[in-house]
């Protein structure tokens, strides 16, 4: 599948404000069911699957996950059958119907046995023909997915911004700076308490986290939660630019930048690269917050 994601100057009156340039990397236009870095992280997880000759691909994630419908999806695609363990009780929603609809087979497990994967995987019986995708499509062939984003880039920033779950996102951009040897400040925000985590994930994924900075205060309250001001932005920067973000991940980021910018903490004249990493589908379960 063809990548297409526009990289675009993000215009706001912040920026303008603050003499800052601030640029936007529209995975979000990946695809509308493999959207941003879904599709990165997802993209080595099939080329492997093929070339180990599996025919399944076996996957977690909540029952609003747009990672699980990233993989239903790419297995509809690419010719794969898909079985996604969802955590909690047996739900229906629109995220679960579209991932039924692309031939999905979805197996609802309690929070306890969800935390042993391995064991839930090993649980199906028959496995030689699956490949096992953990949750968010973390791992090495995820961050490998990753990291070629730095090879689209059409100029160089002095930072990028990411929003980060597991790190693999993090990791792959981190490689990819790497290895094309900038000087770029990554900028991580973790959307769950106690984010630092994410700083060993990089590390256990072979990236270097020297150059890079977590953010870790702008989770507001948890992953998936949300507090009035952070629905506020989201609601502002939607009006106002015309990009449509949501409150679990990007609006997280933008947020933690922009208030970042509006404490001083970038020179005038910063080049500043904000990934879009798409999710727009975990809105369905959010537009309350918007009534």
């Amino acid at each position: 599948m063809l990548i297409f994601s526009p990289e675009q100057p993000l215009l706001h009156p912040l920026h303008t404000e603050k003499s800052v340039e601030v640029y936007i990397k529209r995975d979000d236009m990946i695809h509308p069911f493999i959207s941003g870095n879904k599709w990165r992280k997802l993209k080595y997880n099939l080329l492997k699957a093929k070339r180990i000759n599996k025919d399944t691909l076996i996957t977690f994630g909540g029952a609003w996950s747009n990672h699980i419908l990233a993989v239903a999806c790419a297995a509809a695609v690419e010719g794969f059958h898909a079985k996604a363990f969802i955590r909690g009780d047996q739900v229906s929603n629109p995220v679960l119907d579209m991932c039924r609809l692309f031939g999905m087979e979805l197996i609802f497990v309690s929070r306890a046995d969800y935390k042993d994967k391995k064991q839930l995987f090993e649980s199906l019986g028959g496995n030689a023909n699956a490949l096992m995708i953990d949750e968010g499509g973390a791992g090495v062939e995820g961050a490998q997915g990753c990291s070629e984003l730095l090879d689209e880039l059409e100029q160089r920033y002095d930072h990028i911004f990411v929003a980060a779950g597991t790190g693999t996102t993090a990791a792959g951009l981190s490689l990819g700076i790497t290895r094309h040897s900038l000087d770029t400040v990554l900028h991580v925000v973790p959307v769950l308490k106690g984010g630092l985590f994410i700083k060993e994930e990089m590390t256990a994924l072979g990236a270097s986290t020297v150059n890079t900075e977590f953010h870790t205060d702008y989770h507001f309250g948890g992953y998936a939660k949300s507090k009035p001001d952070l629905i506020r932005f989201v609601q502002s920067f939607v009006r106002q630019t015309g990009i449509m973000i949501e409150p679990t991940y990007t609006g997280k980021a933008l947020f933690a930048l922009h208030d970042l910018l509006e404490k001083g903490r970038f020179k005038k004249g910063s080049s500043i690269l904000f990934i879009h990493t798409g999710g727009l589908t975990g809105l369905l379960g959010q537009l309350e917050y918007f009534r």
